[in-house]
């Protein structure tokens, strides 16, 4: 029986890199080998593709993050060997590698080229460049089946500003909050903060517009604290969200599969430790 070939896509070029091993290392250990033959491609943080010879195997985040703030090298870390290059046009073979001969001694390059195809992709590349339609985008290109949600949808649900508009259009309640822009910072900063003041009480939530798995969000009990945090989640995003924080607040999430006829899961409601 002929397996599936699956592209398994992660890590990527976000601050959400090493939250994407973790959960590559999570799909790869689901896809049945009997059923599946996976191609692990790994997105370097300098964006940079490669076939991975070393798939990621590490379940935590935290590990990974962890070594990879450490100056000695960690076996946590994914290793890659031949250099890929997604060709963004429909072909049977759409994944060239490229692998150098490090053996040449003289002056010049010479490289081995091939190419495979993939019957589907599975891209778990976390945060902006992964999750915001960009890759989406590219395997659209390409023409090929891709697992998860399309260009329109990813792009929408990865900034919150536009997910909240589009929520509101739609009657559905969202948190009191305040979109705050580079342009509006950098020239009206106290204006801004008299605003927020204004606008929302206080303690407030401080976040990049987009960014995920927590990166970049503060909680702010006074305007200091406040300040602090907006210059925080500026270093990940030029639009930053302030909420009103909700007292005794419950996280619940929910799949839905398909578009013409959405089949919707069952609800999962999210504990935080402690």
């Amino acid at each position: 029986v002929k397996r599936l070939r699956v592209g398994v896509v992660y890590g990527g070029r976000s601050s959400e890199h090493e939250v994407s091993l973790a959960s590559a290392a999570a799909v790869l250990t689901q896809l049945d080998p009997k059923k599946y033959e996976v191609i692990p491609i790994c997105i370097q943080q300098d964006g940079r593709w490669s076939l991975a010879d070393k798939p990621p195997a590490t379940l935590s985040a935290a590990d990974l993050i962890a070594s990879a703030n450490s100056p000695v090298p960690s076996s946590n870390q994914p290793g890659t060997s031949r250099e890929v290059h997604f060709l963004a046009y429909p072909a049977e073979s759409r994944i060239m590698t490229i692998q150098i001969d490090s053996e040449l001694t003289h002056e010049g390059v010479r490289a081995f080229v091939s190419r495979l195809g993939v019957d589907v992709v599975f891209p778990v590349v976390h945060g902006p460049f992964g999750e915001d339609g960009t890759l989406q985008g590219l395997f659209e290109l390409a023409n090929v089946p891709y697992v998860g949600t399309g260009v329109l949808g990813s792009a929408v649900a990865m900034d919150k500003a536009v997910a909240k508009t589009l929520f509101a259009a739609n009657n559905l309640p969202t948190v009191k909050h305040l979109l705050v822009t580079a342009v509006q910072w950098n020239t009206g900063r106290n204006t801004v903060l008299e605003e927020i003041s204004d606008l929302l009480t206080y303690p407030m939530f401080v976040k990049p517009a987009n960014q995920g798995s927590s990166i970049g969000i503060s909680k702010a009990a006074d305007r200091p604290q406040l300040e602090q945090a907006i210059e925080v989640a500026r270093q990940f995003d030029f639009k930053v969200i302030i909420e009103e924080a909700v007292p005794d607040a419950r996280e619940i999430e929910c799949a839905v599969l398909g578009n013409e006829a959405p089949e919707v899961s069952v609800l999962g409601e999210v504990l935080p430790s402690g």
